[in-house]
């Protein structure tokens, strides 16, 4: 779609399905009455190395934008990754090196391209320009604001109460993301839910140089896979849009019941009315509660990795679940030499990726969720014959043979 094809009001009933904020509230639309295609900024700093499904959220809707025929300008925070987001932080985070911030951009970047399109899309590194204003522009840009103003942030004033420290750098991260939109004429600004702060102070500081301010438009926060805290690479509740179709079917399968609806909404794209109306079915016992999970995995699955391979996915996921059999394609990984009369399996477990390290098969093995050809393991240490040429299984859905 393009933008003369829909009038304003249509355009904006597309972009504001699902969104949690539109401030100020008629801005928009008196945005979109312009009749020229809007500068719509999205900030993402590369401090982890994984794109998210929740993540994605506020991509997809950037991506609404473009098929409406406006300009995407995505910030690459190389700069800001440096500085660190205090947004919704108790207490000062661990600042990253250039180099863990250079290797995290090159691998979401990649990613990002898989849900934007390439048309009508500006990247744009603030290094560009924060990385180059000298001290008196920088002095220049801190007279935007004042610290009473940085202290209406619920983050920083629960720190400031609580008499935690804040760092000088913190504060001045709003502010140099609030200098991207000016650097970029952004007419829009997107973000999650946790933004929005961030969002209005960039309005603030547009006005201050001269600017027309931005619109603020944030996303809900999609609720991880625990169904409880937000989807977060951090907290290890996060699905990648870069999974096989078969790990992402299964953890979507995984999720509570009541997290569903936001999920239609948020995850698989469906318009307000719609997943309230699968949820509403789900609690007046039309629509049985598992059968409706399966829709959701499918459509997950499908956007990123499209309908065969969800129905591949599916019919994975119940032969592993529902018959109690093992995947037809399980990868082969050799015996360390090292291990020449005993193994000791948390360290074999690590090492063929199927854990993260040695304690957390140890604990696996603890849970009961370690398996040898089908049965389930209570020992840290068994004979090379116990284990060579067998399938040794972690939880559901990880398996490897022993070469």
């Amino acid at each position: 779609m393009q933008e003369h094809t829909l009038s304003p009001e249509d355009q904006l009933a597309i972009l504001t399905d699902g969104v949690d904020t539109v401030m100020p509230q008629d801005a928009l639309l008196e945005k979109l009455r312009l009749g020229r295609p809007l500068r719509v900024k999205l900030g993402v700093d590369p401090t982890a190395p994984d794109v998210t499904l929740g993540w994605a959220v506020v991509f997809r809707l950037l991506r609404r934008f473009q098929d409406l025929g406006h300009t995407a300008v995505l910030i690459l925070g190389d700069f800001t990754a440096l500085v660190g987001d205090p947004s919704g932080k108790s207490e000062t985070r661990k600042r990253l090196t250039a180099e863990e911030v250079s290797a995290y951009a090159a691998s979401c970047l990649d990613m990002i391209k898989d849900v934007l399109s390439e048309e009508r899309l500006e990247i744009r590194p603030n290094s560009e320009w924060l990385g180059t204003m000298d001290m008196h522009q920088l002095l220049e840009l801190t007279s935007t604001t004042t610290v009473a103003r940085l202290l209406e942030r619920d983050d920083f004033a629960k720190r400031f109460a609580a008499q935690q420290p804040i760092s000088l750098i913190e504060f001045m991260y709003p502010i140099l993301q609030a200098m991207d939109s000016v650097a970029v004429e952004a007419d829009v600004e997107l973000g999650g839910a946790d933004q929005l702060w961030n969002l209005l102070m960039g309005r603030q500081v547009q006005v201050r140089f001269g600017q027309a301010p931005q619109v603020a438009v944030t996303v809900p926060l999609l609720v991880g896979t625990d169904g409880s805290r937000k989807m977060s690479q951090s907290y290890g509740n996060y699905i990648s849009i870069r999974e096989d179709p078969e790990e992402i079917f299964g953890k979507v399968m995984s999720l509570p019941d009541d997290a569903m609806e936001q999920w239609f909404l948020l995850a698989a794209g469906y318009k307000e009315a719609d997943a309230a109306r699968v949820a509403g079915e789900v609690r007046d016992g039309t629509r049985h509660p598992g059968e409706t999970k399966r829709l959701l995995a499918r459509e997950v699955v499908t956007i990123y990795h499209g309908a065969a391979a969800a129905a591949a996915a599916e019919a994975t996921f119940d032969r592993l679940f529902k018959q109690h059999e093992m995947p037809d394609d399980i990868d082969e990984f050799p015996l360390p030499a090292s291990m020449t009369s005993e193994v000791f399996i948390p360290a074999l477990l690590a090492d063929a990726g199927l854990v993260s390290s040695n304690s957390e098969g140890r604990r696996m093995i603890k849970q009961g969720a370690v398996k040898i050809d089908s049965v389930r393991i209570d020992v840290e240490r068994l004979g090379v014959d116990e284990v060579a040429g067998k399938v040794i299984q972690v939880g559901k859905r990880r398996f490897v043979r022993i070469g």
